[in-house]
């Protein structure tokens, strides 16, 4: 048996839908042009210092400004805003904090209810925030469909709708090939569950400036270009050292997603993995008719791997998934945000599942890394005693998630016990990964097995049985 995606080999049609496309992330390049923020020179001092612009960070000082108009915030950023994970993902803002309730029930069965209550209200302060501050993020609040293409994830959606209707979602159910098709067109579907609450999908690049904007209004101070290479305690504070100054502050959050953290205990605990994503031209009017997709839905498919996508603002497609490519070290290097066999193995599962759209060029292709963890949904933890916080691991469901993973660690910074922060995900670390060479040969394995459920009905061999039995898991 094989998946309906490795029916056949990519082909020369496939690797010449994108092959005249920009290498580079589509909601980066379509953002208007703006001057860089100043990097750090000299020494700075501030009540808070954070570290990493993308979607934490600024999430965090957006709130810690608002706590507490009067306090003094420093945001350090590498390269530039939104320039990793924040500004490369699909756009998929979803309530959960747990990557799906199916996992945060298997994870955390005590206190999934206190979770997706403070889920909701994460969610519903994050809108509050774009219509506050007047982002023009293209929020678009049509919620998520999860489509069937194999008859045995048909099980899977049934157990969906029971989970997501306790924990009430208004759900949707399209229980026949032909009523998915009336909703979206495609030859592959046999069945699917829309989401209705709780799911929506922006611009992510225009909701980190969107972020930027407010924060800078509000007084944080942003230096971009401004790498901090290590933390020291410094009498009751710490001080953040970066490559051509320094910033003395009362505490820090550090928000630095897959790339080179600055507490060594991070490392165990993520794996980063490259995730790849197509963008197509903007369709015509006939194209669009040919797929129906008239309420605007991001979608993803039930398999173990798995792919999203989405329409955005000006009618193009978004595809992306599928693959995890994990490089040996945990290395993050902007030469891995191309690989062609991913981009050939896309553009191939595209064409399979939108085979009206034959002819159709991609404009965009980009890669980035996704903190990935064995639990799949952020874990937090303290360094230097209490006066460092951080959050790490949301495996690519971090545009929603980051607020509240923000929230939390803001409040374990400044040591203040909320009902967030005695929560078990909160207090506990996921499963740690092997350290190197066994991690590679742990990931790859593990990618193979999980290729192999997807050709044989989704049955888990014994390699998937036994991470599942240790809680430790891997996704795209």
């Amino acid at each position: 048996m094989s998946s309906p995606w490795e029916s056949r080999e990519p082909n020369a049609k496939d690797v010449a839908a994108f092959a005249d496309s920009e290498l580079k992330p589509f909601w980066l390049d379509a953002l208007a042009a703006r001057d860089s923020q100043p990097a750090l020179s000299g020494s700075a001092e501030a009540d808070l210092c954070i570290i990493g612009g993308g979607f934490t960070g600024l999430w965090a000082a957006l709130q810690a400004i608002t706590d507490e108009p009067g306090r003094s915030i420093v945001l350090l950023e590498a390269e530039t805003i939104a320039f990793g994970a924040s500004g490369r993902n699909g756009g998929f803002l979803e309530q959960s904090l747990t990557h799906g309730i199916a996992n945060g029930v298997a994870r955390f069965p005590d206190e999934i209810a206190t979770i997706e209550r403070l889920a909701a209200e994460s969610f519903s302060g994050l809108i509050a925030d774009i219509e506050k501050h007047s982002m023009d993020c293209q929020l678009n609040q049509a919620g998520s469909i999860d489509v069937a293409i194999e008859p045995h994830e048909i099980a899977w959606m049934h157990q969906s709708v029971r989970l997501l209707a306790q924990h009430g979602c208004e759900v949707e159910v399209f229980d026949s090939p032909e009523a998915m098709r009336a909703e979206v067109n495609s030859p592959l579907y046999i069945g699917g569950v829309w989401a209705k609450t709780g799911a929506a999908t922006v611009d992510p690049a225009r909701l980190a400036e969107g972020l930027f904007a407010a924060v800078l209004k509000a007084g944080v101070r942003v230096f971009e270009n401004t790498k901090a290479l290590k933390l020291d305690a410094d009498g009751a504070g710490v001080r953040v050292t970066t490559e051509a100054g320094s910033v003395a502050a009362r505490r820090v959050v550090l928000a630095t997603s897959a790339h080179e953290p600055l507490v060594s205990e991070i490392k165990r605990y993520v794996a980063p993995v490259y995730d790849y994503v197509l963008m197509t031209e903007p369709l015509t009017d006939a194209q669009l008719d040919s797929i129906g997709w008239k309420r605007r839905q991001g979608i993803s498919d039930s398999a173990n791997r798995f792919h999203y996508y989405r329409l955005s603002a000006d009618n193009r497609i978004l595809w992306g998934g599928f693959e995890a490519v994990y490089h040996f070290g945990g290395r993050v290097n902007s030469g891995y945000d191309g690989d062609q066999d991913v981009f050939a193995a896309l553009a191939r599962n595209f064409f399979t599942t939108f085979p009206q759209l034959e002819g159709v060029r991609f404009s965009h292709r980009w890669g980035g890394a996704i903190d990935t963890c064995s639990r799949f949904s952020p874990f937090f933890g303290t360094s230097l005693d209490g006066r460092v916080a951080y959050v790490a691991g949301y495996t690519g469901l971090g545009v929603g998630a980051t607020r509240f993973g923000a929230r939390v660690a803001l409040d374990l910074a400044d040591g203040i016990d909320t009902e967030a922060t005695r929560l078990e995900m909160v207090r506990t670390k996921p499963v740690p990964f092997p350290p190197e060479p066994l991690r590679s040969a742990v990931i790859q394995l593990t990618r193979n097995r999980l290729a192999a459920a997807d050709a044989n009905g989704g049955q888990r061999g014994a390699w998937l049985r036994t991470l599942d039995a240790l809680g430790l898991g891997f996704d795209s």
